[in-house]
């Protein structure tokens, strides 16, 4: 009997050795890299481990290949890697409908405008023709075009064609006839262009609508093909996040379908539109959070854009005697709508072009929030700012900017504002001093897609062509260490999702990809031309 109770005591203690050496379980191990893990200290590594679509641990490639064993390796070859990259402001669903229209982006003449139509047309033969990104700053002639080369060419055929910062429009004479729009059409919160009592079929900001009401809504198939397509785009440039600046409550339950099916596979931060409809069905409830979704926050327009002369300014246009661009909401209707939206456990998030946008939007948010209250309140753009009114911006009223729209509009910006005003515009670093955060998106498809324009634009200040030279108001640029901290960390932070995504740390989702050229240090006329190499979401290889 003695003998049996040894034996099984050796039995017991020969197991437990054996189970002592037996490692962790891991599904992947990642090293052979340069990982900046942009962490508090902006540590960088040289591997890291993925378990369960999360990152579990990072350090030495020796380290854990010891520690854990692992279902798969992957050598990244030297290459750089960095966390996916968060796009604070987009408009992800409309990239995917602009996929289906007439593309007018870079066009340098309205002749080539026209061609392109006539070209969409003969290829695709559509009962309403729509397109996106004609922008006549671009031209020769810097003015807008008007609507009677398309009504000679299209007299049934209605057009609506949209400036490329989407607060313009041309409309030819059949699509005003479907939207009922004549001389005696009232423009409030925008403009109804006439000239010789006529109208030229310019529309500018809130008149718009009455043109997109007059249109048929895309199909579920069109829409489903347009998320989809938007989201192979979004990966092939890295973004593992996209924040969507003002959708509907069908498009976004649309979105949550497709992920929870399994083919939307991209994080979607949506920012709800700001009508009456999904303001009711929303605000009343708590946030909707899921790990691909997150439906927390009202997008408002507060003005125009500064292309178009739809901005709001205090003074008047230096370019345009007595203009003064325009809010496209009564001050009465923005404040109530901000007092509903502090009441709820919702973020507002303002679009403000002009310093007189701003400025009601600052005092405005000021007003509302408690500095003690963690709401994070955005103001998207920030584009043209009062000296006397950076000193709003904070961890709570976050500037969320767009450097690509710095070098796009740097030719005639000073035209429009004169040399005063323009010390307060695009002034990036100044209000990343003033806040201590500042979120960085792309605001697709207005401008490109690519972020790496966007951290060119925000580090060097210069257009594709190296102009100007030594950089526009580099002042105002940001460090590297700055620029991917605001299109990483900083936007996750925007999105009250720093806890979960945004840099390379143990319980955070393993989103991450793999560059071809070390962002960081490569020279910086070569930043625009990087390509990424792999895209992963929750781990897994979506390109």
């Amino acid at each position: 009997m003695f003998k049996n109770i040894l034996g099984a005591f050796l039995l017991i203690g020969l197991f437990s050795a054996c189970n002592s050496n037996k490692k962790p379980a891991a599904d992947l191990l990642v090293f052979n890299a340069e990982v900046y893990t942009v962490d508090d200290d902006f540590t960088s590594t040289e591997a890291f481990v993925i378990k369960d679509g999360k990152f579990l641990e990072t350090g030495t490639a020796e380290y854990l290949k010891d520690k854990y064993d692992f279902k798969e390796k992957l050598d990244a070859g030297g290459k750089t890697i960095i966390p996916g990259i968060i796009d604070a402001h987009a408009h992800f669903y409309r990239l995917g409908l602009q996929q289906q229209k007439v593309d007018l982006t870079g066009t340098k003449s309205f002749r080539e405008v026209v061609q392109r139509i006539v070209d969409f047309q003969e290829a695709r033969n559509v009962d309403f023709i729509t397109g996106r990104g004609w922008d006549q700053n671009d031209w020769e002639v810097k003015e807008f075009p008007n609507k009677d080369t398309l009504d000679l060419l299209f007299p049934d055929i209605p057009i609506a064609i949209t400036r490329i910062d989407g607060h313009a429009l041309l409309a030819n004479q059949a699509a005003l006839d479907l939207a009922g729009i004549t001389v005696n059409t009232p423009a409030d919160g925008g403009a109804i262009e006439i000239k010789n009592g006529e109208l030229t079929g310019i529309l500018i900001d809130n008149p718009m609508d009455l043109v997109a009401k007059a249109q048929e809504e895309p199909s579920l198939e069109e829409q489903t093909t347009a998320l989809l397509e938007a989201q192979k785009i979004s990966f092939s440039f890295g973004l593992t996040t996209v924040v969507d600046a003002g959708i509907d409550k069908n498009t976004i339950q649309l979105m949550d379908s497709l992920q929870k099916e399994g083919s939307l596979k991209i994080r979607i931060y949506a920012m709800i539109s700001n009508t009456p409809e999904n303001l009711d069905f929303y605000l009343d409830k708590d946030p909707i959070k899921t790990e691909r979704l997150n439906v927390r926050s009202v997008k408002f327009y507060g003005d125009g854009a500064l292309g178009s002369r739809g901005a709001a300014l205090k003074e008047p246009y230096s370019d345009k005697a007595g203009h003064y661009g325009a809010l496209l909401s009564p001050i009465k209707d923005f404040k109530e709508t901000a007092k509903r939206v502090a009441n709820s456990k919702f973020q507002l998030n303002t679009h403000a072009i002009g310093d007189s946008a701003n400025s009601v939007v600052l005092k405005t948010y000021d007003e509302l929030l408690s500095a003690s209250e963690d709401r994070r309140w955005r103001v998207e753009h920030a584009q043209v700012v009062d000296e006397a009114e950076f000193k709003y911006f904070s961890k709570n009223i976050i500037p969320s900017v767009q450097p690509t729209h710095a070098t796009s509009d740097m030719y005639w910006a000073e035209d429009r504002l004169g040399a005063k005003r323009i010390e307060g515009a695009y002034a990036f670093k100044k209000l990343l001093d003033q806040a201590g955060i500042i979120a960085l998106g792309t605001d697709f498809p207005v401008e490109e897609v690519s972020p790496f324009y966007t951290f060119y634009a925000a580090v060097a200040r210069k257009d594709l062509e190296n102009y100007p030279e030594g950089g526009y108001k580099m002042e105002q640029a940001l460090s590297r260490e700055e620029t991917l901290k605001g299109m990483t960390i900083w936007a996750a932070y925007s999105n009250f999702e720093e806890d979960e995504k945004g840099s390379i740390e143990p319980g955070k989702f393993a989103d991450f990809i793999i560059l071809e050229k070390n962002i960081m240090t490569v020279p910086e006329d070569e930043i625009p031309n990087i390509k990424v190499s792999q895209t992963y979401v929750n781990g897994e290889l979506v390109f």
